[in-house]
């Protein structure tokens, strides 16, 4: 018998040129270079992996042209040239919910009337408007005593309650109180509540509570279910300009302003909706390239691919936009962790360079060059100060027809005063938005059966071709799609293990520029001349090393060598690198993909895929017979890399197969990913879309396994069983269901092995001989 070793140098002398032969040590693996990296080699993956996704958001300024068909030869064209990237924005911040017919209602008790204040030429209400099925907005009303000559919503940064904005409490500086300027000078204004940035009410008492701001609790489920806190004030925006419209009165002129937060809204709202006529975006607007930095609910799928604020200011022309460079708020970070709280993602708040905002404008006023008349979006301030300046009211004012900048009166006298009423509706609304993501999780199963009612189930023929699109759907739209692997993998290795029973190496590939794909190969001694054996690759979970799983000398209490022990059974062994390492390191790649329409898996993919290139190209290796086995963040990966990757001929998720969408979403379980720190787990709009069972259905037709422990903290055995069992229904159904199978065995969060490595045997047909 012929030793792989033999094997391997015939096969090198094939390939590589005589004089790198020479160079070749006795613990590198023939046929490769040596690897000769020192250090953290995962810890400079990751690194990798941050450079090139930086260099991808510098760069996505000039790769968005692609996506837009602007067409400047009159307004009319050019709105119409615009509308499929108005409604791909609409998409992404998730305002895709049909808004229930408005009426604004004064909100009042016996104790506490509607009517708040009353100041220069107009009285303040209470009030209150319906948005979504539960969901309604709340704040104050302007109404000026006589005809108002415009209807305007005013946005405050979402730390500012309507009360200070109006003048009617302390907090925000009378030259910047620009709602109540605004009906000094006759117009009428709704001034929506905002969610803040508090923690008061994050988390659940019966749970764990959290120092996740308040929009970042929101964030998380929202995201999951295709929405966003940012969509959700934009609909109680939208149902407000709805109100206007439908008051059967004179049409008037309707503008959006707002500061910092509400800037943003402000911005957004006059993006998707033509009826706004004017906005001013006061403490918001400049580049975007960095939103990886500021608070994660800013965090906005696919934006940066489309759309920076120019893309965006592009979308409400030739409507009037104006832009006041001014102090923004300043955020150092969520409120601080404390006992009892914490899992909050990093992110600040900064206000640009005044130079930064400029350039943004300018890029704007360059996308929409060749109107007439030309676009109307101008830059007022001077990058310091308060929002809300007399020459952006001015100009804000004129281009909804109104007269000249009345100087300001005094703030509105108080006619009753319930310093509670902002905390008790700040938690209304904080309520109604979290219930609102519980209720579409909960219908979320049939929203997924109507997305898949494309499939074809009648035979395994018809089921392989129809799922073709779901896995594209898959790859574009919820992992992101990278291009091919750009480099040959050029593998480097060298000799780590020497077993009485199999040789391990440690392998380094080139992916990207800068982007590496690193693991362990075990490969059995004895193997015969000719002779290929099946491969399992073998993945670890969080903050996992390959060492982990196929090191020989060490036993991990979660792996326990599996990865060695199958090596010892005759299969070869493949333990990835995969890049879910180093704290904050690896979720800031979330936050960098994201806006690109990537994340962690666009990598991922690629890795694995550049990984089974070089493993079915070796001598030794049947390329038909690869499986993927997985423990918990390996078997997430078990269920998305192998969905994708047809070259896996199986899969096993152990100690991670789950209602996904649940784990993500629900404010009742105490292992939902919304009380943690692993704020880089919502995919976006995946509950439409996907849960397990589903990706499973990708997997379908090849074999896959669940294994599960009874005392896994990540999940419920319910939750398992009534998700594998629609997994299993779909392969019995098939005629297939030998070919899956779950073990449930009386133990925690850990690799068994004893029902999976049966099914690698059984499925691979190896016998071990």
């Amino acid at each position: 018998m012929v030793s792989f070793r033999a094997r391997l140098l015939a096969f090198s002398l094939a390939i590589l040129p005589f004089a790198q032969l020479a160079d070749l040590r006795a613990e590198t693996l023939p046929g490769t270079e040596p690897l000769t990296l020192e250090g953290d080699l995962a810890a400079k993956m990751v690194e990798g992996i941050h450079t090139y996704l930086k260099r991808e958001s510098d760069n996505s300024i000039e790769h968005r042209n692609q996506y837009w068909n602007r067409d400047p030869s009159s307004h009319e064209k050019y709105i119409q040239s615009v509308e499929p990237n108005r409604k791909r924005l609409s998409k992404i911040l998730g305002v895709v919910d049909q808004r229930k017919p408005v009426s604004m209602e004064l909100v009042a008790t016996t104790a506490m009337p509607a009517l708040v204040g009353r100041g220069t030429g107009y009285e303040v209400y209470t009030v209150r408007w319906p948005v979504l099925d539960g969901v309604d907005g709340e704040g104050l009303l302007l109404v000026p005593n006589g005809e108002p000559l415009a209807d305007v919503v005013a946005l405050p940064d979402c730390d500012w309650t309507p009360e200070m904005l109006v003048g009617l409490s302390e907090g925000v500086p009378e030259e910047a109180q620009f709602a109540r300027r605004l009906a000094e000078n006759g117009c009428r204004v709704v001034v929506p509540a905002l969610i803040d940035r508090n923690d008061t009410h994050s988390g659940n008492p019966k749970v764990r509570m959290t120092n996740q701001p308040h929009r970042e609790f929101l964030y998380r489920p929202a995201y999951e279910m295709g929405r966003h806190i940012i969509g959700y004030e934009v609909q109680k925006i939208l149902a407000a300009v709805d109100w206007f419209e439908g008051e059967g009165q004179e049409e008037k002129p309707v503008g959006a302003i707002g500061y910092g937060e509400g800037g943003l809204l402000a911005l957004y709202a006059a993006a998707l909706d033509p009826r706004i006529d004017a906005a001013a975006v006061s403490g918001y607007f400049g580049p975007r390239e960095d939103v990886w930095k500021e608070p994660i609910y800013r965090n906005v799928w696919s934006l940066l691919q489309e759309f920076g604020d120019a893309e965006i200011a592009s979308l409400i022309v030739p409507r009037t936009l104006l832009v006041e460079a001014c102090d923004h708020p300043q955020v150092e970070g969520p409120p601080p962790p404390r006992e009892g709280r914490s899992g909050a993602a990093p992110g600040v708040l900064r206000t640009p360079r005044y130079e930064d905002v400029q350039r943004e404008i300018s890029r704007a006023q360059d996308l929409v060059k060749g109107l007439d008349p030309p676009a109307k979006i101008r830059l007022t301030g001077t990058g310091k100060g308060s929002p809300g300046s007399e020459e952006l009211l001015r100009v804000f004012l004129e281009s909804m027809g109104g007269g000249q900048l009345q100087e300001s009166g005094d703030p509105p006298d108080f006619l009753v005063r319930n310093d509670e009423r902002p905390e008790r509706r700040l938690k209304r609304l904080f309520d109604q938005i979290l219930e609102h993501t519980q209720r579409l999780m909960r219908e979320s199963e049939f929203v997924r059966r109507d997305f898949w009612s494309k499939a074809d189930d009648s035979n395994l023929e018809s089921w392989a071709e129809s799922s073709k699109w779901y896995r594209d759907y898959l790859s574009n739209e919820v992992i992101g799609p990278l291009p091919p692997p750009s480099l040959p993998p050029r593998p480097r290795t060298r000799l780590v293990y020497d077993e009485p029973k199999f040789e391990g190496y440690e392998v380094l590939l080139d992916v990207f520029p800068d982007v590496v794909a690193y693991g362990i190969l075990l490969v059995p001694k004895g193997i015969g001349e000719e002779e290929k054996r099946p491969v399992v690759v073998c993945q670890h979970g969080l903050e996992g090393r390959p060492q982990d799983v196929a090191n020989p000398q060490e036993d991990n209490r979660y792996y326990h060598q599996f990865a060695c022990k199958l090596a010892q059974r005759g299969f070869v062994t493949y333990a990835p690198q995969n890049p879910y390492i180093g704290g904050d390191s690896f979720r800031v790649l979330q936050r960098l993909a994201n806006p690109l329409k990537k994340s962690l898996f666009s990598f991922i993919v690629r890795q694995h895929e550049q990984t089974l290139e070089w493993l079915a190209g070796l001598p030794f290796v049947d390329p038909e017979r690869i499986a993927f086995y997985g423990l918990s963040y390996g078997g997430k990966t078990a269920m998305r890399v192998p969905a994708l990757l047809e070259q896996y001929c199986l899969s096993i998720c152990s100690a991670d197969y789950n209602e996904w969408i649940w784990k993500n979403v629900s404010f009742r379980h105490p292992f939902s990913y919304l009380f943690t720190g692993e704020y880089e787990m919502p995919e976006f709009d995946l509950g439409n879309t996907f849960n397990y069972a589903e990706l499973s259905w990708l997997i379908c037709p090849r074999p896959f396994m669940v294994e599960r422990g009874h005392f896994d903290g990540v999940s419920e055995d319910e939750w398992v069983a009534y998700e594998y069992a629609r997994t299993l229904r779909r392969y019995d159904l098939l005629g297939i269901g030998d070919r899956t199978r779950i073990e449930v065995f009386t133990g925690p969060h850990t690799i068994h092995g004893v029902g999976t490595f049966e099914f690698l045997h059984e499925q691979l047909g190896w016998d071990g001989g």
